[in-house]
């Protein structure tokens, strides 16, 4: 594609980044930003105690947000890549943001006491950049490879 042509995918493509570049920014703030931002007692000890896993593995969301914002900017049209099988990403981005933003209703119902206020507004936000997604995805579904 060439010139911008979806708003809604530079958005949810702008948001991704913006998710992605947080988690960098957990694993320089150490433990308290873990805390702060919901990750689990158990990851904020294992930061303080100089683990390497909790930094691999937010390094790791880090990396596929990252990677997903890439996916989103280049079918806005935002960026002239030729990424592989953009519609597969872009549907998969779609529904991982879509799921992960609604898993928290059977939690709530089924497991009430590990709804957690970070388990709460981390979904909603999850689900607002999945409908943001899909809104753009729709949009350009036609013009894709």
């Amino acid at each position: 594609m060439s010139g911008l042509s979806n708003g809604w995918l530079l958005l949810g493509g702008l948001l991704s980044a913006i998710a992605a570049a947080l988690h960098v920014l957990i694993v320089l703030g150490g433990p308290s930003w873990y805390r702060f931002f919901g990750a689990g007692e158990d990851l904020a000890r294992m930061s303080a105690a100089g683990s390497w896993w909790p930094a691999l593995l937010t390094c790791g969301i880090a990396m596929a947000l990252g990677l997903w914002a890439l996916y989103a900017l280049a079918a806005s049209g935002l960026l002239s890549l030729q990424l592989p099988w953009p519609k597969l990403a872009l549907s998969l981005i779609t529904a991982i943001y879509c799921l992960r933003g609604i898993a928290i209703i059977p939690l709530r119902i089924f497991a009430p006491e590990h709804s957690t206020p970070f388990l709460v507004w981390s979904s909603l936000i999850c689900l607002a950049y999945g409908v943001v997604h899909l809104i753009g995805l729709r949009q350009v579904w036609d013009q894709l490879p």
